[in-house]
C-alpha cells in the first residue's frame, strides 16, 4: 500500500466568498501556499472550518490578470485582445 502523502496549505489572504452551499460548505476565492510553494489564487469549496476542501483551480498572478481581462470580456466590461 502507498503511504499518501500529507497536504500542505497556508491561506495567505482570504479574498472573497462567491456562494455557500446549503450543507455550510463555501465557494472561495483566496490566495493560497500550497505544499510550501509560492502562493497562488485559489478557487475551490470549503468545509466552514477550512478543514476539508473539495475540488479547485489556482491560478498564477500572471493567469489570474489573463482571466480578470476574459470575465470583463464575458460581463461586457472590455475589449477583446
Amino acid at each position: 500500500m502507498e503511504d499518501v502523502k500529507e497536504l500542505k496549505f497556508e491561506i495567505i489572504r482570504k479574498i472573497g466568498l462567491l456562494s455557500e452551499s446549503g450543507r455550510g460548505w463555501r465557494k472561495e476565492i483566496n490566495i493560497v501556499a500550497w505544499n510550501e510553494r509560492e502562493p497562488k489564487l485559489d478557487i475551490r469549496e470549503w468545509s466552514e472550518d477550512h478543514a476539508r476542501m473539495g475540488k479547485g483551480v489556482t491560478f498564477t498572478r500572471e493567469e489570474g490578470a489573463k482571466l480578470y481581462e476574459y470575465l470583463g470580456i464575458y460581463l461586457g466590461q472590455g475589449r477583446k485582445p
